[in-house]
């Protein structure tokens, strides 16, 4: 059992996240014997962090806090929002993931669906296993997407949205700023996917280095450099107003579906193609970046 010293705490749940990375279940499944993702970053903001009732007033009503998710675990708790604390994770997609989708226009690659079916499944798991642990420890702990109680809603400002963003979890710890397609970018980049795990535990927050959601973004910071991800969506979701969620689930929903199942045999979904040949693939770009997205393979 891990110390009540918050640092060590902190160190404890690193491990632990990363100790199961390197189990069998992070696997792309099938014949393709390799991990589904590199190294998890991590990092952790406190539950009163007042960016949780930012993202209530800007997603919508239906968008959980912390407390809020806390409490569709624990209905007969009384808790208050410093208790907690919301655990992120980063996985990123490995360097072979990357290079396959890179070399497509049209379709998502074999590797990149994997890991959007198989990598996820490891994904869903790793919150449960982490859950566990905490709760193996002494500490009430919940992960808000493995809820029954998580749905998917309608936002009036963003369109299809969810009663808890782990995107947005993500960005309050400090791992990443929103791109011009909402992809986060991250220190490891933008192809790869959220996790987190809402706690009753106190580790302090990770520093944020940011104030500004699209920071990481040379679109936004550089005054329209780049756009390189409109480029590559196949669905013309993405334009310099943005993305349009309704136009890419569509395509996803429909054309991907189907490549999957008739290229690959998989019932599977996914594009990604955005997240990659792009200056934020791997890594947060720069001006030096810019024009060269196969630097940061």
């Amino acid at each position: 059992m891990p110390t009540k010293d918050r640092f060590s705490l902190s160190a404890w749940v690193e491990e632990s996240i990363r100790d199961f990375a390197k189990s069998p279940a992070n696997n792309l499944g099938g014949t393709h014997d390799e991990p589904a993702f590199d190294v998890p970053l991590v990092g952790f903001s406190s539950g009163d962090d007042p960016l949780y009732a930012e993202f209530k007033t800007l997603i919508g009503p239906f968008h959980w806090t912390p407390t809020e998710a806390f409490t569709q675990a624990f209905p007969d708790v009384w808790i208050t929002p410093e208790q907690l604390t919301v655990i992120t994770w980063i996985l990123p997609q490995t360097r072979a993931t990357k290079a396959d989708n890179r070399k497509e226009t049209v379709n998502a690659s074999e590797r990149w669906f994997r890991s959007r079916k198989f990598g996820e499944e490891f994904n869903v798991k790793l919150r449960d296993y982490l859950v566990s642990r905490l709760s193996d420890a002494g500490y009430q702990a919940l992960a808000p997407q493995n809820l029954s109680s998580f749905s998917m809603k309608m936002s009036e400002r963003y369109g299809l949205a969810s009663t808890w963003s782990e995107r947005h979890a993500a960005y309050a710890a400090g791992l990443g700023t929103f791109g011009l397609c909402d992809g986060l970018i991250t220190p490891v980049g933008k192809a790869m996917r959220c996790g987190s795990v809402v706690a009753r535990l106190s580790i302090p927050a990770t520093p944020r280095p940011y104030n500004d959601p699209h920071a990481y973004c040379l679109f936004f910071s550089q005054g329209g450099a780049c756009g390189k991800c409109m480029g590559r969506c196949p669905a013309g979701a993405i334009t310099a107003q943005g993305h349009d969620k309704g136009k890419c689930k569509g395509y996803v929903d429909t054309v991907e579906r189907t490549h999957a199942l008739e290229a690959y045999g998989l019932e599977a979904y996914g594009c990604g193609l955005c997240q990659t040949k792009v200056p934020c693939e791997s890594r947060i770009p720069s001006t030096k970046t810019k024009g060269d997205p196969l630097m940061i393979a």
